[in-house]
């Protein structure tokens, strides 16, 4: 990656960051080494973040309302130093207001939740873009009930963000089944062909700007069930993705692959007039 160019302006680019396994912290993997490269590269400084993760699934938007969010270990039968982990950051009530204000103003519905912390999608790449913990972060939830052109919609309602020093991240995966990665269903070929048809197609549509198409990938992209399973790892995507507004430009910042079915690609959405992290 190329060296970072500080931007004329407060503009923040949304990103989406593939954050694989919760073991990342700990794992001497190509996704690590990229996401401990990335913090130093986001400029300026952002001045709290909102996290959108796939780890947080509800029937309605929902944001963290906490002055100290706890560090949330939601998974299991990894090694026990994982679960010594900590990301001690303050949180941020009066971006989660904000947030939640943008979307009642867009007609969408949001609850503000007082007691969750933050889940792995969200403490473990900043546990490595920005390990002093001292960005204030929100969480806002997916809703994997809800389409992807939703989330897109949502994304749009927080365009705003991105001009008030607040950097908005989703953390998911461009491919996750790990239903393959383990070999649990019929279908598990192991080539991983089919997975990375799936990611060109997704490449492809964002440098071309189908932001459309990227929003109707289930009828639009090749292997798009099979890719995801079930959406929540993907829906972060088109939160940030809307959050760019409509002229933005896609930037692929990193691609590796684990299993070679479970894909760690990340974007930067660049809105126009900004200057790109990987210029």
């Amino acid at each position: 990656m190329a060296a970072a160019v500080k931007a004329p302006a407060t503009i923040i680019s949304p990103l989406f960051l593939s954050h694989g396994s919760p073991t990342l912290p700990i794992s001497d993997t190509p996704t690590r080494t990229f996401l401990e490269g990335l913090g130093r590269q986001i400029s300026p400084v952002p001045k709290a973040i909102l996290a959108v993760s796939a780890h947080w699934t509800t029937s309605e938007p929902s944001v963290t309302l906490t002055n100290a969010p706890e560090t949330i270990h939601d998974f299991y039968g990894f090694p026990a130093v994982l679960y010594e982990q900590r990301y001690p950051v303050p949180g941020a009530p009066e971006l989660a207001r904000r947030t939640a204000s943008l979307l009642r103003a867009a007609g969408l519905p949001v609850r503000e939740d007082k007691k969750r912390g933050l889940d792995h999608g969200a403490w473990v790449p900043l546990k490595l873009m920005y390990p002093e913990a001292q960005i204030p972060v929100v969480q806002l939830s997916v809703m994997p009930d809800k389409d992807a052109a939703f989330h897109f919609r949502l994304g749009q309602a927080l365009a705003p963000l991105k001009e008030e020093g607040v950097l908005v991240m989703g953390s998911g995966g461009v491919v996750h089944n790990l239903g393959e990665v383990f070999g649990r269903t019929p279908a598990a070929k192991g080539d991983g062909n089919w997975a990375r048809d799936f990611a060109d197609w997704l490449d492809l549509a964002l440098m071309e700007k189908r932001f459309s198409d990227v929003c109707s990938y289930l009828e639009k992209a090749p292997h798009a069930r099979r890719a995801h399973p079930s959406p929540e790892h993907f829906l972060p995507l088109h939160v940030a993705l809307g959050a760019a507004g409509e002229d933005a430009e896609a930037r692929q910042l990193h691609d590796s692959w684990e299993f070679k079915v479970l894909g760690l690609t990340s974007y930067e959405f660049v809105p126009k007039g900004n200057v790109p992290v990987a210029a």
